[in-house]
Parts: structure tokens; sequence; C-alpha cells
């Protein structure tokens, strides 16, 4: 079987809302974020009008109607609210016969028992290295990171997939997905109380990457979700 050389060539486009860098043949949308103009690969384009960035050249209709619904309820509000206060200066205004009004006492209001404060928990860290990367593994599934994984893989083919604890840190596991032209590093503190998986690196060339970032133990499948590699 022949294989191929294929090279990138012209500017690199980089995904506003996943990071992928685009492969020859992908085009993005232009969206626009409030003031800024962010780039959006097919892929992402449903994620980034459930964030709320509008596609460049769409007209947003705003209606009259709606408006003038909105300024009518407006001064209601603020006519109520200057009849409230005119009412209650006529209630609390003196007698013709000039003695002034009984003013009621109130009664201290009762004091409400504060519940003791839970002690705060402390996240646990798997014991077992197994463990830690399962752990990591099922965080970074439940992250958007899959997304990236899962659109590289439909140009490229499948990953290696290498998760393992970091050396400096055993309470972090690094995961790196990796292919012949392009691969991405991910890291998760699983000591942290709210644990989140952050891309740290990415790059192109296979060289890059150190010998044991390159022995496979995990999978990953068409959603780009990982898990570990049966022995």
């Amino acid at each position: 079987m022949l294989t191929r050389d294929i090279r990138t060539s012209g500017e690199q486009v980089e995904c506003d809302v996943c990071g992928r860098t685009l492969l020859r043949g992908e085009h993005t949308e232009t969206y626009l974020d409030g003031g800024a103009r962010r780039e959006v690969c097919d892929l992402c384009s449903a994620r980034a009008t459930h964030e709320g960035w509008v596609r460049e050249g769409a007209r947003l209709d705003v209606s009259p109607t709606d408006s003038a619904e909105r300024r009518r309820s407006l001064l209601g509000r603020l006519r109520q609210r200057r009849e409230r206060a005119s009412n209650g200066r006529d209630e609390q205004s003196p007698p013709e016969n000039g003695s002034a009004p009984a003013r009621a006492v109130r009664a201290p209001a009762p004091q409400v028992p504060v519940p003791p404060r839970e002690p705060r928990q402390v996240h646990a860290v798997p014991t077992s290295s197994e463990q830690k990367l399962a752990a990591a593994l099922e965080l970074f599934n439940a992250s958007e990171h899959p997304r990236t994984v899962a659109g590289v893989a439909r140009s490229l083919g499948a990953p290696v997939v290498v998760a393992r604890e970091a050396d400096e840190r055993p309470s972090r596991i690094t995961i790196v997905v990796s292919w012949e032209l392009s691969w991405y590093r991910y890291e998760v503190e699983l000591s942290d109380d709210n644990p989140q998986v952050r891309s740290v690196d990415k790059g192109y060339e296979l060289d890059e990457l150190a010998a044991a970032d390159q022995v496979a133990n995990a999978i990953a499948d068409e959603q780009g979700e990982l898990e570990l590699a049966s022995a």
C-alpha cells in the first residue's frame, strides 16, 4: 500500500471554539461575539450559536411593536411608583387638629437560628495508578475536547492515545492524543476541588514528543471519547 506525502501550506487557521487547527480543505465561518470577530469550524457552528454568537451578515430583526410595548410598560411602572409614594406621604401627614399621629411600636423580629456550616469536603485522589487514569479519562470525556479529537480523526484516522501520571506530580494526569501530522496534550489535576481538563500544548511533529508519550495505553471512539485499552 502506497502512502501519500501530505504537506500543509498557507496560513494556519484555528477554530475559536475548539482550538483545533483546520486541515487543508476545511473552512470557517465568521461569527460576531459582541464587537469581536470569531472564526468557527463547521463542527462547532451549533455550539457558537448556543453561546450567543451571531453569524456575520445575519440580520437581527427587532419589532417596533415590542419596543413600544416595553416603553409603555416602563412608563406605567414609573407612574405606579409615583402614585404609591404620593399615597404614602398622605397617610403619614398629621391630622388637622395638629396632634402628632401615634407611632406604631414594632415587636423585635424573632431570631432565626443559623445552622452550623458543614465541614468542607476534601477531594480524594484515587490511590492506584489505574484508578487515576480512569478518573482523568472520565473527566476528559465530559469536557469539550472529544469534539476536537473526533474532528481530526475524521481526516487522519484513529489516533495514538497515551494517559500517564506526570513525572513531577503524581496527582496530575497527562493525556497525549497524536497522529502522524499533529498532536495535542491535555492535563488533569485530580487533587483540585473541581478538577478541570485543560489543553496545554500541541504540535505537528511526533519527534517533539517524548518516547513515553508515544506508547499507547488507551483508545478513542468515533465521538472522540477515550478509554483505557484492555490488557
